[in-house]
């Protein structure tokens, strides 16, 4: 029988009072936020005008003892999201643990031992595992119109003087911990094999902490396939989310609302191979026939509804024994693997 949780959110900041709330609303049959908790006496008040009638407390240690709730979110700062998911778990509840699980490998690890003591508790809020496009695409690879995946590249770009504690180095902040995590697991979804090596780079361009605003990284997995990352707040004009080239063809999504291919059928790929002798005086560099060229142009659309809000209905079905939730604690915890290693090859450089 399904069964209504009863939830408290831990941080009631722009992910907790925002997004939770909101995403929590469009599941009313499965969930029923009843708590939220922060040290900030504003933020307080900014929930409960946002929700009244919520239960409120200003310490970790209370909303974790409130029998009545059933799930606790964690959406404080990247710093606390270890210690708060483990006092939630030892506390017998269900924890979802927002992005990064942890700001170091070490860190995360300890979420992980705690996840093994307490087996099924603990979710992670990579809710970008769900994205429409993400989705999408995934299902067009694995149809292999494009034929061998080669080289992916993944983009978020944007242009921000951004003057918040997600800038600071000391409170756990830039792009490599804030976006970082949904593109680096995006990533590893994609290169479909263990990752062979790594190359980054990080720099400030725009904000105004001592935190990189833009990265590039490079993961090559051990079958080849090439995976580029690239994280802006310093990038005026963005370039698509989503560009992928295969032996057949290419795949662009400009704005994850629209997907652009161009390919071509393998059987039409010439038998001939490359002679060393001189080539024709006429007829330039090229072959003497060219691909049949087929280009699509279609809307975005995953035949699984996915969504990123969808990730509180995945959960809802693992708690409930329906269906396992997609995202692994191990994946979660090679996602914290690959930032540590980029952390200690790419020293910061300000370019501003």
């Amino acid at each position: 029988m399904s069964k209504k949780l009863k939830v408290g959110i831990i941080g009631l900041g722009r992910a907790g009072n925002k997004m939770h709330f909101s995403e929590f609303k469009g599941f009313p049959e499965q969930y029923e936020v009843i708590a939220g908790c922060d040290c900030d006496a504003e933020r307080r008040e900014a929930a409960v005008k946002a929700m009244p009638g919520l239960k409120i407390y200003e310490c970790v240690d209370e909303i974790v003892a409130d029998p009545s709730i059933d799930l606790l979110t964690i959406a404080t700062r990247s710093a606390d999201h270890v210690a708060h998911s483990i006092k939630g778990l030892e506390a017998g509840k269900y924890v979802v643990c927002e992005k990064p699980i942890a700001v170091c490998y070490w860190d995360a690890l300890k979420l992980k031992a705690a996840s093994d003591k307490y087996p099924g508790k603990l979710f992670i809020r990579h809710n970008r595992r769900f994205e429409t496009a993400f989705s999408h695409i995934r299902e067009i690879l694995a149809s292999g119109k494009l034929g061998n995946i080669f080289e992916i590249k993944l983009r978020r770009h944007s242009y921000q003087w951004r003057p918040d504690w997600q800038t600071i180095v000391s409170c756990g902040g830039g792009q490599l911990l804030n976006w970082g995590p949904h593109l680096i697991d995006q990533a590893l979804q994609f290169l479909e094999t263990p990752v062979e090596s790594v190359w980054s780079d990080l720099k400030q361009v725009a904000a105004l902490g001592d935190a990189e605003d833009h990265l590039k990284v490079i993961l090559r997995g051990t079958n080849g396939r090439l995976v580029d990352i690239e994280i802006s707040g310093g990038v005026s004009i963005p370039e698509p989310i989503y560009c992928i080239h295969g032996s057949l063809g290419t795949l662009v999504c400009k704005d994850e609302k629209t997907i652009e291919m161009k390919y071509y059928k393998a059987e039409e790929r010439p038998t001939t191979v490359s002679s060393s002798g001189n080539p024709p005086l006429e007829g330039g560099f090229g072959a003497s026939a060219s691909p049949n060229w087929i280009t699509e142009t279609i809307p975005v659309k995953s035949s699984a509804g996915d969504a990123p809000h969808r990730i509180w209905l995945y959960i809802y079905n693992a708690i409930m024994g329906i269906a396992p939730f997609p995202v692994t604690i191990d994946q979660a915890v090679e996602v914290v693997r690959i930032t540590d290693v980029i952390k200690a090859q790419s020293k910061i450089q300000d370019v501003r």
